[in-house]
């Protein structure tokens, strides 16, 4: 997940009604959602793109769920766990990071368990995300970055929507090497 620099003073509130589309609904995360991150965490990109260590221990997964649970507060933005309608169980994280709602932008991020992947989920994740990004007010549009080679995140932004713009050369330091980044975006409707 990446966070803009700037970040606004106060945030809209949660949704009173959690964000769904298809197979997923997302909602705040919870001390129980240790086991997710933990799964995540064996996923070898995920760390490079955010705080989660690499295969995290349990305390090191209930840190991260911690700093997860405390995004909205200090401004960031809302960080959800993706959960599987079908089950209940926590597939994975997003979040819509605000820093740029000043200027009407977010940037959102999207990370499925590896067990859950292959399914859908990730597309009805950032569905629901965008969504519930078009209910903030003075929400304008909201951005991916994506590396170039990462097809399956791809795939997930086309399917939501959300259109190429562009690759934004050498514009993120990813794992200690600055990367190239593909940057995808849609713009609110209407």
């Amino acid at each position: 997940m990446h966070h803009e620099d700037v970040v606004p003073l106060s945030l809209p509130p949660w949704p009173l009604t959690p964000p769904a589309h298809g197979g997923v609904l997302l909602r705040q995360v919870r001390v129980e959602d240790a086991d997710m991150a933990r799964e995540l965490s064996t996923d070898p990109y995920v760390p490079e793109t955010g705080s989660l260590p690499l295969n995290a221990s349990g305390e090191e997964a209930v840190a991260w769920v911690r700093r997860q649970q405390g995004r909205h507060a200090e401004g960031a933005g809302f960080s959800l766990t993706i959960v599987a309608r079908a089950t209940g169980e926590a597939v994975g994280h997003c979040g819509l990071w605000l820093g740029g709602l000043g200027n009407g932008r977010a940037t959102a991020g999207y990370a499925l368990v590896p067990s859950a992947r292959g399914r859908g989920l990730a597309t009805d994740a950032l569905t629901a995300l965008t969504g519930f990004g078009w209910t903030l007010p003075g929400l304008l549009r909201i951005e991916l970055y994506i590396e170039p080679w990462n097809a399956g995140s791809i795939r997930v932004a086309q399917r939501a929507g959300y259109t190429c713009e562009g690759l934004l050369r050498g514009h993120r330091v990813i794992g200690g090497r600055r990367r190239d980044l593909l940057l995808y975006a849609v713009v609110r409707p209407g």
